[in-house]
């Protein structure tokens, strides 16, 4: 079976240079946040999974996380992302 790879692309909406594309495989879209603030931009992924059988319990946690400065010149608010 094909894995899916899910990426979020920043970029300035100024001059659509890209700032980065960062690897989030093994997320669901719903998963993935994305926060600029304070000159900043966080991509934090979190996934919980829990199963239960009659005779055990499993949880599986995955986090990712990602902050990185945005460039001299790149307003916070110029910044967006896509999946």
């Amino acid at each position: 079976s094909r894995i899916q790879r899910f990426s979020r692309m920043l970029n300035s909406s100024h001059n659509r240079n890209h700032l980065a594309l960062i690897d989030v495989k093994g997320f669901d879209p719903k998963d993935v946040s994305v926060k600029v603030e304070d000159g900043k931009v966080t991509v934090l992924a979190e996934h919980r999974e829990e199963r239960n059988t009659s005779v055990s319990k499993t949880c599986n946690y995955r986090k990712f996380m990602k902050e990185f400065n945005l460039p001299p010149g790149v307003s916070e608010d110029e910044v967006t992302y896509s999946l």
